[in-house]
Parts: C-alpha cells; structure tokens; sequence
C-alpha cells in the first residue's frame, strides 16, 4: 500500500511526524513525504526536528516544488494521502485546485482519481468561509479529520492526545492500530 503524507505549515507538525512513525512500523506500507517550507520551519519551532528527520522515516521524499515529481500524476498507484497537519491555506488551495505545489497538486491527484484524501485541518476557530470549504472538499471526496483528542481514553501524556487523533486516521486508511484505544461502552 502506497501512502503520500504530506506536512504543511500549521501548527501540529507532530501528527505527521507520528503518523510517520506508525506507517514505518508496517511491513506492507511505502510511504511518500512532502514537507513544505512552512512545515519545515513550523517542525524545528515546534519539536527541535529538521526535515531529515521526516525523511529518515518515510521510504520516498520529494520536494514541495517538484510538481512533476511521479506523486503528481494519476497514474501513479498511490491508495491514499493524508495532510497532518493541514494548514487553512493548503486546505483552501486544494479545494480551489490552485496546484502551485507538491502538496496540493498531489492532492488534486487524489480527488480526480477518486482516492483517498484526509486532511487533518488545524485551525480553530473556524469562520464561514473554512467551513464552506470544508463542506465543498467534502463533497469532492475528501475527509475532513482534525486531530480532535478524546477523552474517554484517559489520556495522560502529549503523547496520548497526539495517539489518539493519529489513530483515528489510521482507522480510516484501513490501517487500524492494535494498540489504539478504544471506546469499549464503559
């Protein structure tokens, strides 16, 4: 399974670089990274982490301005593409197809080719215009899923809030975690 996560420059660069970490650890998982300029700068403000670090977790990297890199053709068999995080920027951009980068044009990919595209939204809180986007990038076929913690795990540790949203995405990759937690009822 062929996998494209790209980091932009909101807030949030931990969720790529977790979701990064759990992928590695699949045997049957390729991983393609995007890191933009802005998600480089917000990774090393953030976690002390240079762009080398993502890359030394996923097994292809490409350049935020090579739009003729192969991710950015449909006929490249790739199953999936998730933004963590997702800037309102890179969001709006997709939604509008303004594919000025790696990152958005690959995403164009992913919806014209009918594929799976999570963007992991950071942004809070939200006006009408990013929630109209929303609905719009929706309708094309995207998922919306900002990494929102629950609670009902008991979380103790950054670690845990960061797992629980990362996992969810997992979920819908149909790449379930085995150790995720759980609601069980109780």
């Amino acid at each position: 399974m062929k996998i494209i996560v790209a980091v932009s420059g909101a807030s949030g660069s931990i969720y790529g670089y977790r979701l990064l970490e759990k992928l590695r650890q699949r045997q049957e998982v390729e991983t393609h990274l995007i890191v933009s300029r802005s998600g480089e700068r917000t990774a090393f403000l953030e976690m002390g982490k240079k762009a080398a670090d993502f890359r030394a977790l996923a097994h292809v990297s490409y350049p935020h301005e090579d739009i003729g890199a192969r991710i950015a053709s449909g006929s490249f068999q790739c199953q999936a593409m998730v933004v963590a995080p997702c800037s309102i920027h890179t969001m709006s951009a997709i939604a509008m197809g303004i594919s000025s980068n790696l990152i958005v044009r690959a995403a164009d990919v992913m919806l014209k080719e009918r594929r799976r595209l999570i963007l992991m939204v950071r942004e809070t809180p939200f006006h009408l215009g990013h929630l109209r986007t929303m609905t719009q990038l929706t309708e094309m076929g995207a998922i919306i899923a900002p990494p929102i913690p629950g609670f009902y795990n008991n979380p103790e540790t950054v670690q845990d809030l960061v797992d629980h949203s990362v996992d969810r995405v997992l979920d819908l990759l149909g790449l379930p975690a085995e150790d995720a937690k759980r609601w069980d009822g109780k």
